[in-house]
């Protein structure tokens, strides 16, 4: 398993991160409530992390991008963290998130949902990179 070996330290500071704002905050914000938030909290854990890095997409061999992406954070430059604030998690949510590790090259995200009473959340692993 690449994610327990390589990377769960950092999911799991994240996720501790993530459990401290839901804790905190509750559910019902915007999402752009609970990205403040994270950020606050992984720079207190002492994370480092880029928020809302722009990302071209490119298309077979398509020289230029066919446009953008944004991600909520990449952490210590190695996990994809995207913030959801939705009643439930679904496929889609999920889709996404893969198609971002492949734009970002990443092998591991977390998907974490601040809309339900409880923080919910995936660890997707990419394993081809």
């Amino acid at each position: 398993m690449v994610e327990k070996m390589k990377y769960a330290d950092i999911t799991g500071r994240v996720l501790g991160c993530g459990f401290e704002v839901h804790k905190y905050l509750g559910n019902g914000f915007q999402e752009v409530i609970y990205q403040r938030a994270m950020a606050y909290e992984m720079t207190r854990a002492e994370l480092a992390f880029a928020r809302e890095i722009e990302q071209e997409i490119y298309y077979k061999d398509m020289r230029d991008p066919i446009g953008t992406r944004r991600a909520d954070f990449v952490v210590e430059g190695k996990v994809l963290v995207e913030l959801k604030a939705i009643i439930q998690l679904e496929d889609v949510h999920i889709a996404q998130v893969l198609n971002y590790l492949r734009a970002y090259r990443l092998e591991v995200g977390l998907l974490l949902n601040f809309g339900s009473k409880s923080l919910t959340f995936k660890r997707l692993v990419l394993s081809e990179v």
